[in-house]
């Protein structure tokens, strides 16, 4: 799952950066306003974690752009503005969730897990189709009552198209999801994980919409 960090204390941006990708996300970094508002009309991001005080724009004024434009990606503010009128400032202006620094990045993940939830229209942590069951919180999948180890890109790939049962992936959506800025992708890796999801699970668990992409499959 891709997310957008905008932070310009490159202590906590990288920190934070590794931490969310030891989770399984991916993550592209910008350290200014004006390099996040290129960032969400260039890419698509399940989330975005906004610092406020920013270089080249603020992020309230990012953000407050955002929702001019109808812009609906969840946004949680991670900041050190910790007073009322400050939440209320940012609440209002559209963000999703407020976390003050300094917070633990365990808080963190569970607050991102609730906007998504909330943002697929999901209640409960985990997913299950069919004979499938696949756990965002615990990376675990079970299929069929059996666990099954999958690595961190197979197991995004997976909760990419579990995400969005019924639609068709392209494999440059795929690569999207599971790929940051910076990080080499080979041609065929789609195609890879794709063939270890299918000898790990079942060959049916997922289809392939020639010319198209990828959807999920036969799940029982």
């Amino acid at each position: 799952m891709r997310v957008l960090l905008v932070e310009d204390d490159s202590m906590i941006g990288e920190s934070l950066r590794k931490g969310l990708r030891l989770e399984g996300f991916t993550v592209d970094w910008v350290q200014d306003g004006r390099s996040a508002e290129l960032a969400l009309e260039t890419t698509d991001y399940a989330l975005v974690l906004l610092d406020l005080g920013l270089p080249k724009k603020d992020g309230l004024s990012v953000l407050r752009g955002w929702r001019q434009r109808d812009v609906t990606t969840p946004v949680l503010i991670l900041t050190a503005r910790d007073a009322v009128p400050d939440r209320v400032a940012g609440l209002d202006s559209g963000a999703d969730d407020y976390l003050v620094k300094p917070f633990d990045l365990s808080e963190l993940l569970a607050r991102m897990r609730a906007l998504l939830r909330r943002q697929a229209g999901r209640a409960r942590g985990w997913v299950e189709i069919g004979a499938l069951r696949l756990d965002p919180v615990a990376h675990t999948v079970e299929y069929q009552g059996e666990a099954v180890a999958l690595s961190a890109r197979e197991f995004a790939l997976l909760h990419a198209l579990v995400d969005s049962p019924r639609a068709v992936l392209s494999r440059e959506q795929l690569e999207e999801r599971l790929y940051g800025w910076g990080e080499e992708v080979e041609s065929n890796a789609v195609e890879v994980h794709v063939h270890n999801l299918r000898r790990k699970l079942s060959p049916h668990i997922i289809r392939t919409v020639r010319g198209v992409g990828y959807r999920l499959g036969e799940t029982g």
